[in-house]
């Protein structure tokens, strides 16, 4: 593969896309089933997808590109791995759903305990959402308290409790980030800034008595990859003992992604619940939440915690969950070769941009990264705001032209799989050189 000149849509061929996506405005809020997809933050129109291949996604016009989307990062080994394809193929003349046990769920939850050994009691639910709103709810329950804590950039999904930003100061009480959140469940959520120790331990100190849980992305992936600084989840443990709240990490999206045992594995901090969304599914609908027995044994039916889900377990996602997990167990070298491949298209990237390399700020952690135009080093969100969006947008756009897909947003991480070897990433550094003189100079 190599970089491609740009070439106007007419030329290209976006036809069947443009059309879809007009009929999908007259039936769908935006044209789409979840915002970021309209394209609306880099000036653009979605394509619409036919189908993925490895590393690569095609279009329904035909038009190919290496994917650093993969379906917000589930796809640790690509698209339509052959594993995974060949554990669903003998599913399906199964059946789809039973409502009943499996004993496919019980090896995916020994595998998960396997792989995350703080999730010493596991239950399955059908998204990261489901499983983050349902950890706060174990948390509330044992503890007493009704409020949490969570952090500025951080994304847990769109349940009330977590649709609220930050005010103006490190422990504002939340307020609604979206019509139809009551701000009486709003004010239940405090604010803190992300990579901020000390506006953590004042909340805490101030306020710890009535604070269930602090919840957190232990490396920011909704606001553009953040990691944590030297000590910061320490020291949000350390302050969680101290006031007597529960932690959690929302693993959605590093689970798997930044270690073998997810981000707790690689800080060596140690959550007392923890959520993990679609990688444990292979990419289908699947989530999971878990921890210490004497928590996770609260909940229903073993006590009074009630938690439910026609889907929760769903064969064909279970099926996937485990052929994904096996092929991360019986080739464990998988976690650092993706970590090479991701530092060596970070460093491609920096390169690319030239004279222009202090401008640019790529942050990398496991196999996730994310380029921000704005000077390095970016470790909060505030940083992270500075990144110049219309030239991520002409950006975006000349990738796209080359046949690179990137996040369609400058504030969501990107992701590499098993299936980036050097060709993908070779053509994607020799792109990203002709979309930087795009995104400087202002043109396509």
């Amino acid at each position: 593969m190599k970089g491609r000149e740009p070439m106007d849509d007419a030329s290209r061929g976006t036809a069947r896309s443009r059309a879809l996506f007009e009929r999908a405005r007259m039936v769908m809020p935006g044209g789409v089933n979840s915002p970021v997809r309209a394209f609306g933050a880099v000036g653009g129109e979605p394509r619409f997808i036919a189908r993925g291949e490895g590393a690569c996604l095609v279009d329904v016009d035909g038009n190919r590109f290496i994917d650093y989307v993969l379906s917000w990062g589930p796809l640790l080994l690509g698209h339509a791995h052959p594993a995974i394809v060949r554990a669903l193929e003998r599913r399906l003349p199964l059946g789809t759903s039973y409502g009943a046990p499996t004993e496919g769920e019980v090896l995916l939850a020994e595998a998960i305990r396997r792989f995350v050994p703080s999730m010493e009691v596991v239950r399955l639910v059908s998204s990261g959402t489901e499983a983050t709103m349902s950890a706060v709810r174990v948390a509330r329950a044992a503890t007493g308290r009704a409020r949490i804590v969570k952090f500025d950039g951080c994304y847990h999904g769109h349940a009330d409790g977590f649709l609220i930003r930050a005010g103006s100061g490190a422990a504002t009480l939340g307020v609604p980030d979206s019509p139809g959140v009551p701000e009486e469940i709003a004010a239940l959520t405090l604010v803190a800034p992300w990579n901020d120790l000390d506006a953590v331990r004042a909340i805490l100190d101030r306020r710890g008595a009535e604070i269930a849980a602090v919840i957190l992305e232990p490396v920011v992936g909704n606001h553009g990859v953040l990691p944590p600084r030297p000590g910061f989840l320490a020291g949000v443990r350390d302050a969680c003992d101290r006031a007597g709240a529960l932690l959690v990490f929302d693993e959605v999206m590093t689970g798997f992604r930044v270690a073998r045992g997810g981000a707790q594995e690689r800080f060596g901090v140690r959550p007392d619940l923890t959520t993990l969304g679609k990688v444990i599914g292979g990419g289908l609908p699947v989530g999971a939440y878990g921890g210490r027995a004497d928590l996770m044994r609260r909940v229903a039916p073993d006590g009074p915690v009630y938690q439910a889900g026609t889907l929760s377990g769903n064969p064909l996602a279970v099926d996937a969950g485990l052929a994904t997990l096996r092929v991360l167990e019986e080739d464990p070298t998988i976690f650092a070769r993706l970590e090479r491949q991701t530092e060596r298209l970070a460093e491609g990237l920096r390169e690319a941009a030239g004279s222009r390399r202090d401008e640019v700020a790529v942050n990398a952690v496991g196999s996730m990264f994310t380029l921000f135009f704005a000077p390095p080093p970016i470790a909060t969100t505030a940083e992270a705001g500075r990144s110049d969006r219309a030239r991520y947008a002409r950006f975006h756009s000349a990738l796209l032209a080359r046949g690179v897909y990137f996040p369609p947003s400058p504030f969501e991480a990107a992701f590499l799989s098993t299936a980036h070897g050097d060709a993908e990433i070779d053509a994607t550094v020799a792109s990203s050189a002709e979309a930087f003189r795009a995104a400087f100079e202002g043109s396509g």
